[in-house]
């Protein structure tokens, strides 16, 4: 009995680019009709965003999840303006729209970026950059800040490579002070990124972390020990200066994962 060889397995050429991601805040505890409108607007800010900066949103591969959007941009995408001029307008949109509204119709955004590879998947996108998006976008820290700081409507953050590749270089306006550099432990993922909080000083991403002086145990984070560094503690968030004068963002042990502001 004749058997057929399996057609052989395509193979698949893993792709490096730019993977963002954007969260609504409390989506979850609107009714069904505000939900569907604040979905149209989400996708209505991110689009004029990327126009006033000059990117093809046509282009980008999006994941739509109800109160967020994976999207992986072309490879030609210039990353100094997602990270610069791309924030800055999804800011003033974010502004514009919440201007008249009452406070709960106000839509208010976690941001996250990264690069790496990606691979198109049967259920979206497979690879180490959309897992790190879609980690540091619910990272604790995060939803801490964004929850701190009242006047803000959007809280950004980029992974560390971003940071050290782009941001860095200090093109498109971006200021590598206005960063507050924090490390992320979500499920098996972990890693440091980098909070920005546009329009706002780093006290804004600093304050919302921390605020009155207390003695801590050592965060899980790695870094100098306790004794050398300059320590903020609220609500179970360590913020402290190391000894090169960076900025971490660090979780104690035991996280208060209860508390409204870590939850979405």
């Amino acid at each position: 009995m004749s058997t057929r060889p399996y057609p052989p397995t395509p193979e698949i050429s893993p792709q490096r680019r730019l993977c963002l991601a954007a969260d609504m805040e409390q989506y979850s505890r609107l009714e069904t009709r505000t939900q569907t409108v604040m979905q149209a607007d989400l996708v209505r800010v991110l689009d004029k965003a990327a126009t006033l900066t000059g990117l093809d949103r046509a282009a980008w591969i999006r994941q739509p999840q109800g109160d967020q959007e994976l999207a992986v941009l072309p490879d030609n995408t210039p990353e100094a303006s997602v990270l610069g001029p791309f924030v800055r307008h999804l800011a003033a949109q974010l502004a514009f729209l919440n201007a008249h509204r009452s406070t709960a119709m106000r839509m208010r955004l976690r941001l996250a970026v990264d690069i790496g590879v990606v691979e198109d998947a049967a259920l979206g996108h497979a690879g180490p950059a959309p897992v790190a998006v879609a980690r540091y976008l619910n990272a604790p820290q995060l939803k801490f800040v964004l929850a701190s700081v009242p006047s803000t409507d959007l809280v950004a953050i980029v992974s560390d490579r971003l940071y050290q590749d782009v941001v860095r270089l200090g093109n498109q306006g971006l200021d590598p002070s206005h960063y507050v550099r924090t490390h992320i432990r979500v499920k098996e993922f972990g890693n440091y990124g980098w909070i920005h909080v546009p329009g706002h000083s780093p006290d804004a991403a600093w304050s919302g972390a921390g605020g009155s002086t207390a003695p801590q145990s050592p965060p899980c984070t790695p870094g100098p020990s306790p004794a050398r560094l300059s320590q903020h503690v609220n609500a179970g968030v360590a913020v402290g200066r190391d000894v090169t004068g960076g900025v971490i963002v660090g979780l104690p042990r035991h996280i208060p994962l209860t508390d409204p502001r870590y939850t979405r």
